[in-house]
């Protein structure tokens, strides 16, 4: 059984499953301290595309959402459709196959063109481990079996720690809750790092990318896989008010230099690119904080229910 001392009457009580207080009485009287969060269970948790905190309640947008919702993408329809036309071409039979037989084609046409689907899914699981891999190193803690006896996360794992060997990289927090009541936004950071090779050993936002491929530019001069979007997200997390250590405790968002950096972890090596997050690009973001406001709330409500047919008018065309 789990105990805690109540934050209003101080009395050690017992807590629940859910990280709160369990419900008791103060001099006779039920305790407010009662269903308050405490530990860990006060770190907001992000939930279809907000963050609430558990002891305020207020909501906070995620910024994930404000990036997929505020910015334009006009590559993103350009990539599903080449994704999908590759794996036509490499299932050519089956296609065919399909199209002699109604059930099979409606099943195979739902299969392909949910190919950039599957894609997404597949980069987001390789993107989750890395995660798993760089935490646990940030706390010290083993890389699980499972991991490093996968050969697809093998490279990863070894070109990570060959990063922090190299530039001699020491952490300062990894996947931390951060947030800005006054914006009303809230995500989570990949890491703050410091090393003697990046901004003179400054504390520095830090972001993991494993998409695309090393030093490969597209035709408008953006590298692939690594997106200016970065340097939107890390200043609003830069330029977040408070932060939620992993004990649960809410403190002030430390100070951190003018420009992050961006891993590009790939199987086939790595490159540290420095990320602007300032105050100029923090300004953008919260452009796109609104652009994300009017797609998500303002938008469905502009128009309106059709008008009825004036009923003078419909009696003139009978």
């Amino acid at each position: 059984m789990t105990t805690h001392a109540c934050p209003t009457c101080t009395t050690e009580q017992q807590v629940n499953k859910d990280g709160t207080i369990r419900k008791h009485k103060a001099n006779g009287d039920p305790c407010p301290g009662s269903g308050v969060p405490i530990g860990t269970a006060r770190i907001p948790k992000p939930a279809r595309g907000w963050y609430t905190d558990p002891t305020t309640g207020t909501k906070l947008r995620r910024v994930t959402t404000v990036l997929e919702k505020g910015v334009p993408k006009p590559a993103l329809p350009y990539w599903a459709g080449n994704i999908t036309a590759e794996t036509a071409m490499e299932h050519l039979p089956r296609l065919v196959r399909a199209s002699r037989h109604p059930a099979d084609a409606q099943e195979t046409y739902d299969w392909l063109r949910r190919a950039h689907t599957r894609k997404k899914d597949e980069r987001a699981d390789i993107g989750d481990a890395v995660h798993q891999i760089i935490e646990a190193h940030v706390l010290d803690e083993p890389i699980s079996r499972e991991l490093l006896d996968d050969p697809e996360m093998r490279p990863y794992v070894e070109n990570f720690l060959r990063f922090v060997a190299e530039y001699e990289v020491v952490f300062e927090a990894s996947e931390m809750v951060v947030g800005s009541y006054q914006h009303g936004y809230a995500g989570k950071l990949d890491y703050i790092l410091r090393s003697p090779y990046i901004h003179e050993g400054r504390s520095a936002l830090g972001d993991t990318k494993t998409g695309g491929e090393l030093d490969v530019r597209l035709s408008n001069g953006l590298l692939k896989g690594v997106y200016p979007e970065a340097g939107m997200q890390m200043s609003a997390y830069r330029h977040a008010e408070v932060c939620w250590l992993r004990d649960g405790t809410r403190e002030p968002m430390p100070a951190t230099h003018d420009e992050g950096v961006v891993l590009h972890l790939r199987p086939e090596g790595y490159r540290v690119y420095p990320v602007r997050c300032g105050a100029d690009v923090f300004e953008k973001f919260l452009h796109a904080l609104q652009v994300a406001e009017w797609s998500a709330e303002i938008a469905p409500t502009v128009i309106g229910a059709a008008l009825p047919v004036p009923v003078r008018q419909a009696q003139e065309v009978a």
